[in-house]
């Protein structure tokens, strides 16, 4: 359900997943079932199946039919269901994995407890979080992004979650992208000016307005960037809004051409935009906690020790009082030497193997020992 037109890390690992699939097992058949504007198939692989566009919600859309879905993809005669999230498509793939008799993953991509004690309050985390570890029990193999997330389902009662931290294109998200003075240009940032930068969008739990806050607590000479939030950002005379950019490539050159990247959630999942990031050579700045906490130290950038203005402020005053070039050049080391993709899709065709004794998936024998 997270698959949207304007969707950032989720899409990313969707469309990294079928494109290593391709080059890596050529004897697996991978298709993608989204929600859309109406019923179709792509030809290559994508199905669509109407759900109705969420009320100010950047095209993401509800699906509310569970028949449609669970009917789709049994129509696909899957040896292995992934479902990307909770609510119908997630019930949907229980249901058709069982009529078929074939194992579905859960990828967990979201925190559904913590969202819900975000956007409704504190009283409601508790139930939300038994219906999310609910479901996600019901999932022959439950798959977190980090170890927060599978340390949250565990907690909550999933025994059998595992965390598989995402991974990045080191050869699109690149250092050598980067056009500094033209960004500035296309901005009005002048060249002595710090350029902080953040992409996603204006979700509520993004913490956007703790980055405002830090940075006009900063003053000159920080800017800070938004990309992706369009109108949705804090207003600012420190900050500048960008709308989606839908080309990684563009993506990685804004990136690339900023001095750092800053992150407030204090309960991101992962945060694939920060592996990102840092593949472009930018440090990061985040908080200590959450996913960005388990790629993100002191040798890659620095974390604040709350998701407030004050102590983000702090964080950012550190950093650049050291060698932020060392810094950055020690970020792109990381994410190349531990985030590749190539390592994560491995792994997680040793899940599927181990589940579907499929050897077209690689690595049978291996996850049947463990």
């Amino acid at each position: 359900m997270l698959y949207a037109p304007r969707s950032g890390g989720v899409r990313r690992y969707l469309s990294s997943k079928r494109a290593w699939l391709a080059a890596n097992r050529p004897g697996v058949r991978h298709t993608l079932v989204v929600p859309g504007a109406r019923d179709s198939y792509d030809g290559d692989g994508r199905v669509s199946i109407y759900a109705a566009p969420l009320p100010f919600g950047a095209g993401y859309r509800w699906p509310v039919v569970k028949a449609a879905w669970m009917e789709r993809l049994i129509r696909q005669r899957p040896d292995i269901i992934e479902a990307g999230d909770p609510y119908t498509p997630g019930l949907a793939a229980l249901r058709a994995g069982d009529a078929l008799g074939v194992p579905v993953v859960g990828f967990c991509h979201t925190d559904l407890g913590k969202l819900a004690a975000l956007h409704i309050g504190e009283w409601a985390e508790k139930p939300v979080q038994k219906r999310w570890a609910a479901v996600y029990r019901q999932f022959d193999q439950a798959v977190a992004p980090s170890r927060f997330i599978a340390s949250r389902l565990i907690e909550a009662g999933v025994h059998n979650a595992i965390g598989l931290p995402l991974g990045v294109d080191t050869e699109l998200f690149h250092p050598g992208r980067a056009d500094r003075e033209g960004l500035r240009r296309r901005l009005g940032v002048s060249s002595h000016e710090k350029l902080l930068v953040f992409a996603g969008r204006p979700a509520r739990e993004k913490r956007l307005d703790v980055l405002v806050a830090a940075v006009e607590r900063l003053g000159a000479p920080y800017k800070l960037l938004f990309v992706g939030a369009g109108g949705g950002a804090p207003i600012s005379e420190r900050a500048i809004s960008l709308d989606y950019v839908r080309d990684p490539a563009e993506l990685a050159g804004i990136l690339a051409s900023c001095d750092a990247f800053v992150h407030a959630n204090d309960n991101e999942p992962f945060g694939l935009i920060v592996l990102e990031a840092m593949a472009c050579g930018l440090p990061v700045v985040g908080v200590a906690a959450g996913g960005v906490a388990e790629s993100v130290d002191g040798e890659v950038g620095e974390l604040a020790a709350r998701s407030e203005p004050k102590a983000f402020a702090e964080a950012i005053e550190a950093l650049f009082a050291r060698d932020i070039v060392a810094v950055g050049a020690a970020a792109r080391r990381r994410a190349v030497e531990r985030h590749g993709w190539d390592a994560v899709f491995r792994q997680l065709c040793f899940v599927y193997g181990g589940l579907t004794g499929r050897a077209a998936f690689g690595g049978v024998s291996q996850a049947r020992e463990h």
